[in-house]
């Protein structure tokens, strides 16, 4: 299940950047006196209690502004607003209840979400400045006075917030479901792709960059198992994201990988690699999900003999930082080797959710540093005394060692290589934890 989003709106420099910081824990969103410093969405993970979620930041809300800035700013506040579950709407008890509180308020109300109030700049410990109870007159409920420089309050605001979040239904899904989310930069043929599979037109498909706004869903099932497509907007440069609405749709992407088992990151055979497909793949890569390279209108490109295996060889090292990733040449139009993809999809699946037993790890360990022994500097060897699996989805692999400051990563990766060729895990990454006697996690 997606993570609820939560909007942190207001309108400038009532300190939602402050609070934004303070409430993922890390200094994202630039902080300044100055109204209308955040211009773009900022988004962050945070967590509380049990409850993990993504929070938005957004630029301040000016309702009758007439600058292009503000009203630009106003537009993304409004997107944000709109794709949120729960909205935190950020007010400063200092300049008490203005007019532009009352209009952000009435909109907000009109959008028909959850919505906390957080009264800010309360710093003081004890009963809160009289002007607080001013607030009620938003008609919002009950008001939290909240320090987003010190953090006083904010537990019992984000208590509030996730009485709105819906109870996990994670139990209740069905568990052969593979979720596939495929992704790519704009005009690469994701929604001709999902198309093509449903057998019906599910999204809108246009040459023009960027048709699909929002992710969608489509459920298949055949003979090779039971999928759920998930098409993204396409993810573009920062310099050429312009539009308010296309803005957004990298945050909804962000979220579809997030859901997905398996992501099908898409390239265009025509135009080739490019810098995007790096980043593309990058944000599946960090999250361990499993991956397929698919290079899409394959059918459009000129062929003899030796041009796959050349093209191969050319994605190989465009994308050696992800060289576990299989590569299928495609063609969404035409339908060519879907039906392979299907195969591709499973298989990965099954890699990136395979439990492997310490025994037979801990077998390829020793045989592994028979062969090449461990590192050693000034005179110290790297001692691995043994290794066990700690989870799935991506495989996380734990070993226990003498000294962490000696698992070089290069030898790391000789390592993963041998675990790699007993046990395939092909279209996985893995992750590797270091840990020293004591159970001390480097």
């Amino acid at each position: 299940m997606a993570k609820p989003v939560v909007a942190v709106v207001g309108r400038p420099n009532v300190g939602k950047s402050t609070l934004f910081n303070k409430l993922i824990g890390t200094r994202l969103s630039i902080v300044d006196d100055t109204p209308g410093v955040t211009r773009d969405r900022i988004y962050g993970d945070c967590e509380w209690l049990t409850h993990k979620f993504l929070l938005v930041d957004t630029g301040g809300i000016e309702p009758d502004s007439s600058d292009i800035i503000l009203s630009q700013m106003r537009t993304q506040a409004e997107i944000a607003i709109e794709t949120a579950d729960v909205i935190i709407f950020v007010t400063n008890v200092r300049d008490g209840v203005v007019a532009s509180d009352y209009e952000v308020a009435a909109m907000l109300q009109k959008s028909g979400k959850p919505i906390v109030l957080c009264v800010n700049k309360c710093d003081s410990i004890g009963d809160p400045d009289p002007d607080f109870y001013e607030f009620y007159n938003l008609g919002l409920g009950d008001p939290f006075a909240v320090s987003a420089a010190h953090g006083h309050g904010t537990g019992d605001m984000l208590d509030e917030v996730c009485k709105y979040f819906p109870e996990s239904t994670d139990e209740e899904e069905d568990d052969e479901i593979i979720n596939v989310a495929v992704i790519g930069k704009p005009n690469v043929g994701k929604s001709s792709l999902v198309n093509k599979i449903s057998g019906e037109n599910r999204a809108i498909v246009s040459d023009i960059a960027g048709t699909t706004r929002d992710t969608t869903d489509t459920f298949i099932e055949n003979q090779y198992g039971k999928f759920n497509f998930i098409d993204t907007a396409g993810l573009r440069r920062k310099s050429k994201v312009n539009d308010a609405i296309e803005k957004y749709s990298i945050i909804r992407a962000r979220m579809a990988v997030e859901r997905a088992n398996v992501c099908v990151i898409m390239i265009d055979a025509v135009e080739g690699f490019t810098e995007q497909d790096s980043k593309v793949a990058g944000i599946a890569l960090e999250q361990g999900k499993a991956c397929i390279i698919a290079v899409n209108k394959w059918d459009a490109v000129e062929k003899d003999g030796n041009t796959m295996n050349e093209y191969r060889k050319k994605l190989m090292n465009d994308f050696s930082f992800m060289s576990f990733a299989p590569i299928m040449f495609i063609s969404a139009q035409t339908g060519q080797r879907i039906d392979k993809l299907f195969e591709m999809i499973s298989f990965v699946h099954s890699q990136n959710s395979m439990r492997i037993s310490t025994g037979r790890l801990n077998e390829v360990l020793s045989a592994a540093t028979a062969r090449v022994q461990p590192p050693t500097d000034k005179g110290k060897r790297l001692k691995i005394y043994y290794m066990t699996q700690a989870s799935t989805r991506p495989p996380v692999f734990v070993f226990f060692v003498n000294n962490a400051e000696l698992f070089h990563f290069s030898y790391q990766r000789y390592l993963e290589n041998q675990i790699r060729e007993v046990f395939g895990l092909d279209g996985t990454p893995v992750r590797f934890i270091i840990r020293e006697r004591g159970d001390k996690k480097k």
